[in-house]
């Protein structure tokens, strides 16, 4: 009798003393060659030791879905071969290297910082913004206040007439040094620190973590747990679509919209208060498993709420979908074509609008998502109307996979407090870890990397807004600028993810 076959887990660890260290050329040239072979660009980053070394690692995921870890290591004042103009997927990556550790990825179209960390914090004045000339060309710069109540960030668009010809974002406004911050305490004691990286966003990121600290400790969770971490995320997948189906119908002045999927939004996120204290579930998982189990009487609550959301969801959505003013509004506009999206690597549901099919809880499903599978969703036209209509898909199937987890056998804990969280020991020296998790704007990758003690000599942070954010600047080109709002809302990218 065969085997199982394991499923693909969304999480790789390896020795960084048997990993093999490349030269900064070698390093990119292998990259180069995966990526020719059709493997995709999880992350790449580096790390500057005390002394003048930087030590680089990509993250490359094959098409059968396992993780391949590649290291390479030169001087600060080094330079290799710029893989961008080949592969424009690493475009925003080699930018953040340069940033980052001062090493120069030699013939980079477009080199200028991503954030402005360090000495650069104060010459965010001096952003070298693309130019576009001509007789009757004019550029409009809205932020980084804005009039209504968002986070920081520039948009410089480049119109002729109503027409935008190029849109440039300049952010960084938001930078707080959070990956400097969460070497300053000890590994155990990030939970809170790792959960406000990106507000809305707690939960993808609290799992990636917790997932990375368990890896490198030896420790595994219960599938109990394992089912609970996914019932979590799966709520706040739901709870910030809405956000953006509410914001898109706001912006179009779609009122039963508007109004609808904000008192459907609240009561997702009051029914995860319910369970673990907080609307936006932080504090419910941690190393070891969850503080707060699924018991009978919140498995009820939970299909309760479920169950009159759906009808709600589905009257709302028929609404919007069937309005010609919102079609008028939305189908055409903010087009990404595939190609430019798979060449771009825009990763998430933006990708998966344009007709990518990218989906970590599909390609590195681990035990929870082998075991109930989701299904990848995409959407063909890529415009403004396809990121809606993905939304509300999306959604739905998040609701019938929670319902289906939630009525199968062996979740429901005896106590309202459950099983104590599984202890978690000393972490292994000298490993590197790198964990992805599909929050609801894509994976959200996190690289923890110990020393020779245990102690953690480097952790490394990627929110999917960081790739996403120029497929938004694409989307916009061709248009008039009065369609910025509804492009900007229909990606729905986070400023404090992609500043860090």
């Amino acid at each position: 009798m065969m085997a199982p076959i394991q499923p693909v887990q969304p999480i790789a660890t390896a020795s960084t003393q048997a990993l093999p260290i490349h030269g900064l050329d070698d390093w990119a040239d292998q990259i180069g060659q995966r990526l020719d072979a059709g493997e995709r660009l999880v992350t790449l980053f580096g790390r500057a030791d005390a002394g003048d070394a930087v030590l680089t690692t990509a993250v490359l995921q094959s098409p059968s879905g396992g993780l391949v870890l590649l290291r390479g290591c030169g001087p600060r004042t080094a330079s290799f071969k710029a893989l961008t103009p080949r592969h424009p997927a690493a475009q925003m990556f080699e930018r953040e290297l340069w940033e980052q550790t001062g090493l120069t990825p030699a013939g980079h179209p477009w080199l200028k910082p991503v954030r402005y960390e360090g000495d650069r914090q104060q010459q965010m004045a001096t952003h070298p913004f693309f130019s576009v000339r001509g007789q009757e060309v004019h550029e409009v710069g809205v932020g980084p206040i804005h009039a209504s109540v968002i986070e920081p960030g520039h948009f410089r668009f480049m119109c002729h007439g109503e027409q935008v010809h190029h849109l440039e974002l300049q952010l960084g406004y938001q930078h707080r040094g959070v990956e400097a911050l969460l070497l300053q305490r000890p590994t155990l004691a990030l939970s809170s620190t790792i959960e406000s990286v990106a507000g809305d966003t707690s939960i993808a990121y609290a799992w990636g973590y917790c997932a990375a600290v368990e890896a490198l400790a030896g420790s595994e969770v219960s599938s109990a747990a394992e089912r609970v971490r996914g019932i979590a995320l799966e709520l706040e997948r739901i709870a910030m679509h809405l956000v953006a189906l509410n914001g898109l119908a706001t912006d179009i002045a779609f009122l039963q919209g508007g109004a609808t999927y904000g008192r459907l939004r609240t009561a997702i996120i009051n029914a995860t208060m319910r369970v673990c204290g907080s609307r936006f579930g932080r504090g419910w998982l941690r190393p070891g498993g969850v503080r707060y189990t699924i018991t009978e009487e919140r498995r009820a609550d939970l299909l309760s709420t479920l169950a009159a959301f759906a009808k709600d969801m589905a009257e709302v959505n028929a609404l919007m979908r069937g309005a010609r003013s919102v079609r008028s509004r939305f189908q055409g506009i903010g087009v990404v074509s595939q190609q430019a999206a798979t060449e771009l690597g825009l990763v998430g549901l933006a990708a998966r609008a344009s007709g990518v099919t990218v989906d970590s809880r599909n390609s590195l499903p681990g035990r929870l998502y082998a075991a109930h599978p989701m299904p990848v969703l995409t959407e063909d036209s890529g415009d403004c109307w396809a990121r809606m209509t993905l939304r509300m898909r999306e959604v739905d199937a998040s609701v019938q996979w929670l319902r289906q987890v939630l009525e199968a056998p062996g979740l429901v804990a005896e106590a309202a407090d459950g099983p104590a969280l599984a202890p978690i020991g000393a972490l292994a020296p000298d490993l590197l870890c790198v964990s992805v998790r599909e929050g609801f704007r894509g994976p959200v990758v996190q690289a923890l990397e110990t020393g020779p003690d245990g102690r953690l000599l480097h952790y490394k942070l990627q929110d999917p807004s960081l790739l996403n954010w120029f497929g938004l600047a694409l989307a916009v080109r061709d248009n008039e600028i009065s369609d910025f709002p509804i492009c900007n809302k229909s990606f729905d990218l986070s400023y404090c993810g992609n500043d860090l």
